[in-house]
């Protein structure tokens, strides 16, 4: 079966609670320190699917965190640390020698901010969320190595959720809409979680990025090479994800996401793995 390691940070370190209609009541937060890895792929989804021309690593170190300004307000923000790599050469390359460079680089990606405010809570709980996402990533025009969009982004969610007395369901839907001539995104997910025993979340997601095609940024040829977010990424994904509860403040969570199909996007796996805080 096809995997895919999407490179859009929240979908696997932040998604449970970035993507969550419910709200921190006033002055409760929420901190969490995940690490994502997408190792050593050379595949990349298209129409038809295409290489890397070198092999590439993508991990992201990344601190999300949550506060209730309101017991129906709460501003959230996401800092990401990325470390991307480019090895050795995948495969037959298009010049006769490489275009780009073996190299490795860490730096921080695209800073996200934002607010989620809740307007309807009897038995569904109906939200709106506000993110922007700052052009704080950086690029190596030698390696095609990017850390993140050289755009703004503002992504308009609306946020739906029902809790049962162990389940859960929840969705959103949305845009990211993006500055620099990048085309901007469709976004749709759900998510359906199970309490298997008293300290354990089982949750299966589906998550789906549409690209609007209305930009059409001039990349490199080396950031092309590598696949890291280039334009008119899109994908339909699919995944697993445990939450353990350890005690009422600290947890540690792990994911997993494949695809059915995709377009500009990493076809490897992508796992998470996070601990949290609650206060």
């Amino acid at each position: 079966m096809k995997k895919l390691g999407v490179l859009v940070t929240v979908l696997f370190a932040t998604s449970v609670f970035a993507q969550s209609p419910w709200t921190k009541k006033k002055n409760e937060g929420y901190v969490q320190l995940s690490f994502t890895t997408i190792s050593n792929y050379d595949k990349l989804f298209g129409n038809p699917d295409y290489n890397t021309e070198r092999k590439i690593t993508d991990n992201t170190l990344q601190l999300y965190g949550e506060y209730g300004i309101s017991d129906k307000t709460t501003l959230f923000a996401n800092i990401p640390l990325k470390m991307v790599q480019s090895g050795d050469i995948a495969g037959q390359t298009l010049l006769p020698i490489p275009f780009t460079t073996k190299e490795s680089t860490s730096s921080i990606g695209n800073i996200q901010f934002g607010v989620k405010h809740n307007f309807y809570n009897k038995k569904w709980v109906l939200s709106g969320q506000l993110g922007i996402e700052a052009n704080t990533g950086s690029f190596n025009e030698a390696s095609g190595l990017r850390t993140g969009y050289d755009a703004w982004t503002v992504t308009p969610l609306f946020l739906a959720g029902r809790g049962f007395n162990s389940w859960y369901i929840q969705a959103f839907t949305g845009f990211d809409i993006r500055t620099n001539d990048y085309s901007s995104a469709y976004k749709l997910g759900g998510e359906l979680g199970y309490k298997a025993i008293n300290w354990l979340w089982v949750a299966g997601f589906l998550d789906g990025v549409m690209s609007l095609k209305n930009g059409e940024i001039a990349l490199p040829l080396s950031n092309n090479l590598t696949g890291l977010y280039v334009n008119d990424q899109s994908y339909a994904a699919f995944g697993l994800k445990l939450i353990g509860e350890i005690n009422k403040n600290f947890g540690a969570n792990a994911s997993f996401g494949g695809a059915f199909g995709g377009r500009n996007v990493a076809k490897k796996a992508a796992l998470n793995f996070g601990i949290y805080y609650k206060f």
